[in-house]
């Protein structure tokens, strides 16, 4: 029987790729939880087992009032307890077996999150996709998922693990297909340079089934490190490419100056001039006009990658919008704040002293009106002064007038009366020059011989 079941230790031991040590250790727990089973059994005891005999003794020793071990070891090893032990051989040594290799199991995949993992499909529904490591099976929920990815069975894919947890039916290793450490790890799998540190990735940005921008840097400056990560031909990037079902990987260098790293992170497109806030975290990047679309990118992805690849809070403006923003910046407005229109959504100039909200057309048209309307009112003014002086000079000639018996007589008087004092006139505002020309005007009118 002792031969028979080492046999059976041995063979189960190189089946499992076990040593034979823990399965004797197995065993000797099942021999010990058998005795203690037994009538009489002592509450101190357990079990030794020798590998080369198979021969099994029971150990026991007295406990003093507080539950403590004390005296002398002895044995007390029952008379049958080898039909005991065949009975928990078969019980409890396969139980003992498959605990062994949960452990065994765990402790593999322990520590191991961040690593690569392949795997092949056995099965998949709405909540959740099994992957067939070879030992053990990986769990592939639906959030951790590339959308619109589905796979077919028995296909073999890479998945980056995301957890390992320890539960009673033993490990179950949680993976991804999204998290961006999956392109680091591809990365380092087709790039030796990668691999053996001579290039970094320094940061990365994915938005999984879409697009992946990544900032490299080397730290050779003999190895370029966006064309190692490509290879020849684009090669070692297609490999990564297809892995990832066509998501479309951008590689970008990485530099210390924030303005020129922002510039490369927006590749494809051309940029023309970067200005960071540093107080702000804000990058304003300027385009030439018909870069605009693409420097934005489908639904701002190029842009949202950037920002994310950077760490800058990004905002893209053609060389246009800029154009007028520098025309703004260049007129005095009053104290205020720029405000946004709920109705029309532009952008309002809102007076800090109250009224109405002008835009820009606006305030620029009163304020030209301004000086145009001082001048018409000074105008009017000035002509509205000139009209009551011509007014009451009339009236004070009219009154030095005599009435006369006929109208001629009296038509004479006025002439010979008013002509001194318009001679006057002239006199005072320097047109003395200009008297004979009135003589004359009368002359030609027919009236010498009236003045005579």
């Amino acid at each position: 029987m002792n031969a028979e079941m080492k046999e059976a230790i041995n063979a189960i031991a190189a089946d499992k790729g076990m040593k034979p040590d823990v399965l004797y250790a197995v065993l000797a727990d099942a021999l010990e939880s058998a005795y203690k089973k037994m009538p009489e059994a002592y509450e101190y005891a357990w079990v030794t087992i020798d590998p080369e005999t198979m021969e099994y003794r029971v150990i026991a020793q007295e406990l003093d009032d507080e539950g403590e071990p004390y005296g002398e070891e002895f044995e007390v090893t029952p008379d049958n307890f080898g039909r005991i032990a065949a009975l928990a051989f078969k019980q409890v040594l396969v139980q003992g077996i498959r605990e062994e290799e949960r452990e065994q199991k765990y402790e593999e995949y322990a520590g191991r999150e961040g690593d690569i993992v392949t795997g092949i499909i056995q099965q998949s529904d709405s909540r959740y996709t099994l992957l067939d490591l070879g030992r053990v099976e990986a769990l592939l929920p639906r959030a951790e998922q590339v959308p619109n990815e589905r796979p077919d069975s028995n296909t073999r894919i890479k998945a980056y693990i995301v957890e390992v947890r320890k539960t009673a039916k033993g490990p179950q290793i949680v993976v991804s297909r999204t998290h961006p450490g999956l392109i680091k790890r591809l990365f380092e799998l087709e790039v030796p340079e990668i691999a053996d540190g001579i290039v970094e990735i320094r940061s990365c940005a994915r938005e999984p089934g879409h697009r992946t921008k990544i900032a490299v840097w080397s730290n050779d400056p003999n190895v370029d490190p966006v064309g190692a990560c490509v290879g020849a031909s684009g090669a070692r990037v297609r490999m990564i490419v297809n892995e990832l079902r066509g998501e479309k990987i951008d590689i970008v260098p990485f530099s210390e100056e924030p303005e020129e790293f922002v510039s490369k992170a927006l590749s494809p497109a051309k940029v023309k001039e970067v200005r960071i806030d540093m107080e702000t975290g804000t990058a304003d990047v300027i385009v030439p006009d018909y870069q605009l679309s693409l420097a934005i990118g489908k639904e701002g992805q190029n842009a949202r990658l950037s920002a994310r690849l950077t760490g800058w809070r990004i905002d893209i403006k053609s060389e246009t919008q800029q154009a007028e923003e520098d025309e703004y910046e260049k007129v005095d407005w009053a104290e205020g704040e720029w405000v946004v229109d709920s109705e029309t959504g532009e952008q309002v100039w809102q007076p800090a002293e109250g009224g109405p909200a002008l835009s820009a057309e606006e305030w620029e048209a009163n304020t030209e009106d301004e000086p145009e309307n001082a001048d018409d009112s000074q105008s009017d003014e000035n002509e509205n002064s000139s009209v009551p002086d011509s007014e009451n000079i009339e009236p004070e000639l009219n009154s030095e007038e005599t009435p006369n018996e006929n109208s001629e007589e009296a038509t004479d008087q006025g002439e010979e009366d008013s002509a001194p004092v318009a001679e006057d006139s002239l006199e005072e505002d320097g047109l003395e020059d200009s008297a004979p020309v009135a003589e004359d005007s009368l002359e030609e009118d027919g009236l010498e011989d009236t003045n005579g």
